[in-house]
């Protein structure tokens, strides 16, 4: 089997069965791991019997840490990153680490496994298969609501931390009236659930249970035969202030997000 000197691990999201034989083998056979709560990776170690030793790396000492770590692999030692749980790099301390090493040019290599966002959306029929990430959605209404505008006809997937759920759900309501979203928590775990149904009706749902755990949701784009109506409308109002075919492309892809080639194409034909 092919060696590397940094290994990115995944660590299950809940059930700790989901961790795979090859993640394992790597944690047992690395120098060090570098994690974000030596008390909650210790906790994994420590149920798969894996003896090696920890250091805390998380989004803090991110910086400071690189050049430890440079100094670790030039001595021949192998490292693994893991984040809390999941996928690190995914909402997760790692970036800057990752590029660091490969100025280095430092091996790594990265496992598969456990994901909230892939096993949130293999649970959700979407249509198509285009979403947008948007991570931890950003704590400010107006942020939000740009985000919401801008991905109309992309399918928008987040997390979001329980105590911000209702309010977040309120924001989308408003924004987006009569929006599909489906609502996932305890992934994994024994509690999971996955809520699906219009923004209005999560909102009572959730009104009346108690909110816990990590939340993984999703908007779903609104139906593209209105979109497809509206853009029209636009283009045509555009059309008679007597914007180019070309000014029109632009700022109907910026509004919509869409394709300018395909825009401009529709612009043509209008």
């Amino acid at each position: 089997m092919k060696e590397y000197d940094f290994y990115i691990v995944p660590t299950p999201i809940g059930n700790l069965g989901d961790i795979t034989i090859r993640a394992i083998e790597v944690l047992k056979s690395v120098d060090l791991i570098a994690c974000e709560d030596m008390r909650v990776t210790q906790k994994l170690l420590n149920h798969f019997e894996i003896k090696t030793k920890c250091i805390s790396y998380h989004k803090f000492n991110e910086k400071e840490r690189v050049n430890k770590f440079v100094e670790i692999l030039n001595e021949g030692k192998k490292i693994a990153l893991v984040s809390d749980a999941g996928t690190p790099l995914f909402c997760d301390p790692g970036s800057i680490l990752v590029e660091e090493l490969r100025k280095h040019n430092f091996k790594i290599t990265a496992l598969p496994g456990a994901n909230a966002v892939a096993t949130f959306l293999s649970q959700n029929a979407r249509g198509n298969e285009d979403f947008y990430f948007a991570g931890f959605l950003p704590k400010s209404k107006q942020q939000i609501e740009n985000l919401l505008k801008k991905y109309k006809t992309t399918n928008i997937v987040f997390y979001e931390s329980p105590n911000r759920l209702l309010n977040t759900l309120k924001i989308i309501n408003e924004t987006r009236p009569n929006s599909q979203i489906s609502i996932g928590r305890e992934l994994t775990k024994v509690f999971e659930e996955i809520v699906c149904d219009s923004t209005e009706n999560v909102i009572e749902y959730f009104k009346n249970n108690v909110l816990k755990g990590e939340i993984v949701g999703m908007v779903f784009n609104e139906n593209s035969k209105n979109i497809d109506m509206d853009m029209d409308e636009k283009i045509e109002k555009l059309k008679n202030k007597n914007f180019s075919a070309k000014e029109i492309s632009i700022i109907i892809s910026e509004l919509y997000n869409a394709n300018k080639n395909d825009v401009y194409k529709r612009v043509l034909d209008i």
